[in-house]
Formats: structure tokens, C-alpha cells, sequence
């Protein structure tokens, strides 16, 4: 039986205990054969009458507590440097972030890949960072959550990949993101890092040591502390085994179930079946040589790191078994050549091979149309999945975006711009109050930018609304927090200019705040009490009775709906509230509680808002995008609805 979404969070959250333990082992290990150590080479075991050696207990208690604080204060350390989240590796990896607005062709193909898979699984676009001096066909998801993950790829995959391959590797990646694999990689980092830092010890305390001794027993204190600095060294090498170990035991399955995920996501084994047979066949294979590499090595799509130790404690699968499973026919010969791409040909057959795919997009986008009520009825159980058919029509939306706006998504004061447009009032009087407020507070460029895309954007289907959404989020995170800060007190100075705020006006400032503050607004986190259903009653009752009242007019229609969704949840007491005393400041805190429900019971509260969004068997873009909006707080990416 696969997996689904929530099951995945959970199994993460259980895969971190097992981590705890682990560490913990791995600790008590280092301090029993550092305290050994020490107390040989200082003297900390004495002799007692009838030649019975003693435990200088005082000595064993210091040096286990040094330990201690060594490893947990290099833990901590290395733990809050990663902080910021996926970037962090990134940089780490001396990574770069692809422009969005880039000309290279192969990597505006990483970049399209990315931005359909992430579209059609409903979650903003991560940004991508390029490891350029990588030869080796290798990539990595990195980040705590989906809203400040990143996509990290290497030159020879850019180089040495079809565009389906890419898109399995990719898929796989995104598997990472859905199943809380990424966060559970950097606490990895971080703990393994504390492990290390015995060994580092060992090897900066060698090197500090005066090679000339004046005496006799200057020397004997040489020697001894020479003694101690090779013994940590060698303690510092079983502390990086017993990391490699600890990784091996938390990834290599996750990584069996990313491919199948990955076939899942595309339907064509090929892709990434072909992507691990090219590695098989590239004489750089999948190694990354970057000298923070062996850190970051339990992330990787493939082992990235070669050598004896590496493949006692390999965090990958071998690669022939990974593609046996793809590909039970595989006759073991791997790909020695690269096969010719069709966004490599030359421009009239590229030009061609657009065309198709554009073409075979708008077959499904019509085949599927009118189908929203169906996907809705899924959605759910689709949560961290996505589908051939959906990527399909995440392509078909981005082909259909005005030049001027596809572009404008894809720099930061034409992501300012754009956001600002979807805000715009279609009242002429309030309209120009806007404009006034922008001239005077917003940044020139933008303002400038908006004017431009205004003929544009107000005769665009409010179905690209989201996708627009979607393709700014990397664009916007390259802000300065100043900028950020700006930006997002014009977003509600915008909303405000009417003396009102719609549902869809309050959707469109969540969705963008959730992903933008993960990486702007690093506030403690005081959600670690994770809440039943049961426990934020109130919470959700105001959640469902927004829904109801957005969805419908008629009060009795209102009421049929929310009672609909109240008996999925089994809730006794649930009360619809009244439209007037509604207020979205108590929606915004009642969101910020329901993000802490437990992973297994936020299905229950969707399938609820699933339940009163079909009630009347009618699907409006304002439902849409509230669902999609209390799905993002939930953090749970739903996958795309056209109404």
C-alpha cells in the first residue's frame, strides 16, 4: 500500500526519533573510548594494591562532560547556520542561484521543469541553484519545509540529461520535498557535525603543538600530548564512520521510495530510469567534489561521494539496484553516449518539438476542462502527489501567460509588480487611490513595470491568478528585507484602500506571506505542541463557516454546506457563525493554531473543506483559492484546480 502525504510527515517525525537515538548512542560511544583515552595518556587510571586497576572518577566525569559540550556546542552550531533553511546548503555547495530570467537555454529547460512540477502540485516555485564546476550528474532538495525549499542541480546534469530524465530527477526531488525528507537531511547535518568535531579536535590540537622541546620532560608532556591528539584523531575517524552509518540507516530507503514516487509523479520510468543508466555510463558518475560534499552527501539524488569508507556506509542504494527496480528488463549495459535532446536540436526541429508539446498541453487542457469538481473530490488524497495529466496542464497555463507577464514573473520588481496587479480594484475611484499610494511608497520600477502589464493582466482568465502566484515566489525571495518589508505594507495598503477585504484579496496576501515570511521572518517556533482536531474546535468552526459563506448565498445553502463539512469531521458543537461576525484578524490567528494540527488529522479537516466546497456541486475561483490558501498554511501542497 503506498504512502500518502500525511502518512510521510508522520513516518519523518518518527525517523527523527530514531535519529535522537541513534545520536545518543553514537555519543555515549565517543565519550566512553575519549575518557579511555584520556585517562591512559594522563595518568587517569591508577594502580591499587593487589595490581587492581582503578577509574579516577573525577577524570571520567571531566573529560564525558567536555565531551558533551564539545559535540551538542558543534550540534548547535552547525544546526543554526542551516537555519535559513535550503539556501544555506546551497551556499555551503558554493551553489548559485539561476536567474529566472536566464538565457541559457538548458538551464531555462531545468527552470520550466521545475516550475510545471511545482505548479501542478500546487506549491510556489523553489528557487534552483546551479553547482556549476560539478561535472557529475548529481542533484539535491534542501530546505525545512516546502515554503523555503531549493532545487540544487549540477552542470553535468544540465548538460548530460533529456529534458525527461531531468523531469525524473526533478519528480524525485519533489518526493523529497512532500515526505519531510528535507528537514530530516539538515537536522542530519547538524547532529553529524557535533559527532565530527572530535576528530577536529584532535587534528587542530596536532597542529598546534611545538615541535621543539627543551627538556626531558617537556618531552614526555610532547609525547603525551601527542599521543592524545592521534587517539582523538582516530576517535574523530570512528565518530565520522558512526555518521556515516546513522545516514545510511535514515536515507537509503527514502530514496527507494522517492524513485517510485518519481515514476508515480511522471508515468514514464524511462525518465529517471535513464537518468541513473546515464550516470552509470558518465565517466564523472554521480560524484560531487566539493569539499563540504561528504555533509551534504545523504541529500544527494545519487551517492555523491566515492571511497572505501563511503561504501561500507553508502546513504544510496547501489545504482544498479535502484534501476533494476525502475526497470526490471534492464540488460545492465549503461548509457555511454548522450541521446540527442529534442530542446537540443537545431531551431527549426526545436521549434517543432515546442509546438507538439504545446499542442499535446492544450489537448488535455480542453479534455480535462469542466473537471474541477472531480479533482477537488481527489484533491485530497493527491496532496504531495501530482499527476502526467497535471504537469500537463501546469505547462499549458505557463504557454498560455502573456510574454510580458511570463517575463515579469521572473525578476523581483516585475514579481512586485505583477502581485500588485492581481490587488488592483476594478473600480476606477478606488483604482486611482491605489495608484497614488504606490507613486508615492512603492519603488519606481515596479510602479513602472505595472503600468506596463496592466493591459495585460486585466483582460487575463482569472485562472492564471494562482500560477502567477506560483512563478513569483522565487522572484520575490531574492528581495532585501527592507524591500520585503515595503512590499508587504503596500500588499495591505492595497487591500485596504476599499474599506473591505474579499475572500479572494485575504487568499492571495496568505499564500504569499506563508512563502514569504519562511524566508524573510525567522520567528521562533512556538507551534512544538502539536493540537487534535478536537482541541482547536473553535478554530475550525470559523475556518469552515468562512468557506461555507464564500461559496454560497443562499443562508440555507450556507448552512447545508457547513453542516456537510462538520459531519466529516464527527465534531460534536461545530456552529456555523454569521457572516457579520466574521472578522479575518480571528481567521489569521485561527490559522496560525491550525497549522500545528497533527500530520494524520489535517486530512480530515480538508477533506471537511473538500466536502463543503461540493455541497452544490459548483466550484468557484474564491473556493479554489481559499482551499489552496488553508492548505498552504497547513502545509500541505494541493495540487493544482482549474474551476
Amino acid at each position: 500500500m503506498a504512502v500518502n502525504f500525511f502518512e510521510s510527515q508522520a513516518q519523518a517525525r518518527s525517523n527523527t526519533f530514531k535519529l535522537v537515538w541513534l545520536f545518543a548512542l553514537a555519543v555515549i560511544s565517543l565519550i566512553v573510548l575519549t575518557d579511555l583515552l584520556v585517562m591512559m595518556v594522563l595518568g587517569g587510571v591508577n594502580s591499587a594494591p593487589h595490581g587492581v586497576a582503578s577509574l579516577d572518577w573525577r577524570i571520567f566525569a571531566a573529560v564525558s562532560l567536555g565531551v558533551c559540550a564539545v559535540v551538542l556546542t558543534g550540534s548547535l552550531y552547525k544546526t543554526l547556520s542551516l537555519s535559513s533553511g535550503g539556501n544555506a546548503v546551497a551556499e555551503e555547495l558554493d551553489a548559485q542561484l539561476i536567474p529566472q530570467n536566464t538565457d541559457d537555454l538548458k538551464l531555462r529547460k531545468v527552470l520550466n521543469v521545475v516550475e510545471e512540477m511545482a505548479i501542478a502540485s500546487g506549491t510556489p516555485v523553489p528557487p534552483v541553484y546551479l553547482l556549476a564546476n560539478e561535472p557529475g550528474i548529481n542533484a539535491f532538495a534542501a530546505g525545512f519545509t516546502p515554503r523555503d525549499a531549493i532545487i540544487g542541480i549540477t552542470r553535468g546534469a544540465v548538460d548530460h540529461l533529456t529534458r525527461d530524465q531531468l523531469q525524473g530527477v526533478i519528480a524525485h526531488e519533489f518526493s523529497h520535498i512532500f515526505n519531510g525528507d528535507m528537514k530530516l537531511n539538515i537536522r542530519l547535518m547538524g547532529v553529524l557535525s557535533g559527532i565530527e568535531i572530535i576528530g577536529m579536535a584532535g587534528y587542530y590540537l596536532m597542529r598546534s603543538m611545538n615541535s621543539s622541546v627543551s627538556n626531558r620532560s617537556s618531552k614526555k608532556d610532547g609525547a603525551q600530548l601527542f599521543v592524545l591528539a592521534l587517539g582523538l584523531m582516530v576517535i574523530g575517524f570512528a565518530g565520522a564512520f558512526f555518521a556515516g552509518l546513522i545516514k545510511a540507516a535514515v536515507s537509503r530507503q527514502r530514496e527507494f521510495l522517492a524513485d517510485a514516487s518519481a515514476v508515480q509523479y511522471t508515468r514514464n520510468p524511462e525518465g529517471i530510469g535513464g537518468a541513473l543508466k546515464r550516470i552509470g555510463g558518465l565517466a564523472y558518475g554521480s560524484v560531487v567534489e566539493n569539499p563540504r560534499a561528504a555533509e551534504v552527501s545523504h541529500s544527494f539524488f545519487a551517492q555523491g561521494i566515492s571511497g572505501f569508507m563511503q561504501s561500507l556506509s553508502a546513504t544510496h542504494p547501489p545504482l544498479e539496484e535502484r534501476i533494476l527496480k525502475i526497470d526490471p528488463q534492464w540488460n545492465g549495459e549503461y548509457d555511454t553516449v548522450d541521446i540527442p535532446d529534442e530542446d537540443q536540436v537545431d531551431d527549426s526541429a526545436a521549434q517543432q518539438a515546442g509546438e507538439y508539446r504545446a499542442g499535446m498541453a492544450q489537448k488535455v487542457a480542453t479534455v480535462m476542462a469542466g473537471t474541477g469538481m472531480a479533482e477537488v473530490a481527489n484533491a485530497i488524497e493527491q496532496i504531495g502527489k501530482t499527476k502526467p495529466e497535471t504537469v500537463d496542464r501546469a505547462r499549458s497555463l505557463i504557454a498560455g501567460l502573456p510574454v510580458a507577464v511570463n517575463e515579469a514573473a521572473r525578476e523581483p520588481y516585475g514579481a512586485i509588480a505583477l502581485i500588485y496587479t492581481l490587488l488592483l480594484d476594478r473600480g476606477q475611484e478606488v483604482r486611482f487611490r491605489q495608484f497614488i499610494h504606490l507613486q508615492q511608497h512603492a519603488h519606481p520600477g515596479a510602479c513602472a513595470l505595472m503600468h506596463q502589464l496592466l493591459v495585460d493582466m486585466d483582460g487575463l482568465d482569472i485562472k492564471y491568478r494562482l500560477p502567477i502566484i506560483d512563478l513569483t515566489i522565487p522572484a520575490l525571495k531574492q528581495l532585501s528585507l527592507e524591500q520585503y518589508q515595503v512590499f508587504k505594507s503596500n500588499l495591505a495598503a492595497l487591500i485596504g484602500m476599499d474599506e473591505k477585504v474579499s475572500m479572494l484579496e485575504w487568499s492571495l496576501q496568505k499564500i504569499v506571506s506563508v512563502h514569504l515570511n519562511a524566508q524573510f521572518i525567522k520567528s521562533a517556533k512556538t507551534g512544538m505542541h502539536l493540537y487534535e482536531t478536537g482541541q482547536v474546535s473553535k478554530e475550525i468552526e470559523l475556518t469552515l463557516s468562512v468557506l461555507a459563506h464564500a461559496g454560497h448565498e443562499e443562508q440555507s445553502e450556507v448552512a447545508k454546506a457547513f453542516a456537510a463539512a462538520a459531519s466529516i469531521l464527527g465534531l460534536s458543537g461545530l456552529q456555523l457563525r454569521d457572516k457579520g461576525d466574521i472578522k479575518l484578524a480571528d481567521l489569521d490567528q485561527a490559522m496560525a493554531k491550525l497549522e500545528n494540527l497533527k500530520p494524520l488529522t489535517k486530512p480530515h479537516l480538508l477533506k471537511a473543506c473538500a466536502a463543503c466546497v461540493l455541497h452544490d456541486q459548483k466550484i468557484s475561483v474564491v473556493e479554489v483559492e481559499l482551499l489552496r490558501a488553508f492548505a498552504d498554511v497547513l502545509g500541505c501542497p494541493m495540487p493544482l484546480i482549474v474551476p
